[in-house]
């Protein structure tokens, strides 16, 4: 999908949060309608149809900010980026209403005749929507992935001891693995992806759609004030080190690194935008090779943790151990339930 700058702030809130409450929505049926009441009303915008829902208001603040600029050109930069914006809303929308629909028909809630008379269309066109990529793939995203990977200082000793040059900031190998390890598993379900570079000190723009952050809270005071509001779980230090407290039965979760062992233990879940319009995910080991572990574990649990969780927040630890020869994972499993925030 083409890059392009975003909408107006109002515009693009109100699509996200539109986008957010699609995803959370528990009922297949329920979201593929909302869906595709919504791909109908981005499009009918884009048309010039008169405006009749919730985004009205943002979309006609756009356009008149639009009609108002006085030099031509920036006039038709400026719409053509909003029109090609709202056409990637648009896209995400259809993503969310065709994976919805597929769960409709394959959990028996209806038939492909029945589907077509709920959303309005012909049954052939329910054939052709419900098939195509993967539902699973909208645990990860629905449009372009962004993962975004935590630069740290390098260390400026060698391994013999001697001083070598400091070349600026680097991003762990571990976590580079671990994007390529992500990036083959989003693309074997029909999802872009790319990453990007959090710059020392940890800001990390966290308000918008189809974002992964792999970043301790160490790296980032952001990350780390996010997680504070975990009431499950959480990262700590002490004499020992970093580890991780599940707060509700007052385990600590220890590296089996810090015993000279072959494993590690990770925080997944998927966390408030500071916007409050939608969620991103985040994986977090106690040492870099444990975000590996998440990674490995989605491989085998996908399917069956996009059935459970949705687009939904959760918080889990996952447990890994690696091959102490080529540093590979080789066995990953979750190690407390999925802790829901209480409320949501």
């Amino acid at each position: 999908m083409e890059q392009r700058d975003g909408p107006t702030p109002s515009l693009q809130n109100q699509l996200d949060a539109a986008l957010s409450q699609l995803k959370e929505l528990p009922d297949p049926l329920e979201r593929a309608k909302a869906a595709h009441a919504l791909v109908g009303r981005v499009m009918e915008q884009l048309d010039g149809t008169p405006p009749s829902f919730q985004l009205d208001a943002a979309f006609d603040v756009s356009l008149s900010q639009l009609k108002e600029l006085p030099d031509p050109l920036e006039r038709a930069k400026a719409a053509h980026t909003l029109a090609g914006r709202a056409q990637d809303y648009g896209s995400e929308f259809q993503v969310v209403r065709n994976e919805a629909m597929n769960e409709t028909l394959r959990v028996g809630l209806l038939n492909s005749t029945q589907l077509a008379t709920e959303l309005g269309i012909s049954k052939g066109r329910v054939s052709q929507l419900a098939k195509g990529a993967p539902p699973e793939r909208l645990f990860l995203g629905s449009g372009k992935v962004t993962v975004a990977l935590a630069e740290k200082r390098e260390d400026a000793k060698l391994q013999d001891g001697r001083d070598k040059p400091v070349k600026g900031p680097v991003i762990a190998t571990e976590d580079v693995q671990t994007y390529e390890r992500l990036r083959v598993l989003a693309e074997e379900v029909g999802l872009e992806i790319s990453f990007e570079r959090i710059p020392l000190g940890g800001n990390v723009r966290l308000n918008r759609n189809n974002l992964v952050v792999i970043c301790g809270p160490r790296l980032s005071p952001l990350i780390e004030q996010i997680l504070e509001g975990d009431p499950h779980l959480r990262f700590g230090k002490d004499d020992d080190g970093w580890h991780l407290v599940d707060r509700s039965t007052g385990q600590v979760y220890r590296s089996p690194m810090d015993r000279g062992e072959h494993g590690d233990i990770a925080y997944f879940g998927r966390l408030p935008r500071p916007d409050g319009q939608g969620t991103f995910l985040y994986i977090a080991g106690i040492h870099a090779r444990g975000s590996g572990g998440v990674v490995h574990w989605l491989n085998k649990e996908l399917t069956s943790v996009h059935r459970e969780l949705k687009a939904k927040r959760f918080s889990t630890l996952i447990s890994s151990r690696f091959d102490p020869e080529t540093l590979e994972i080789v066995d990953s499993e979750r190690i407390t339930p999925f802790y829901r925030p209480e409320g949501v």
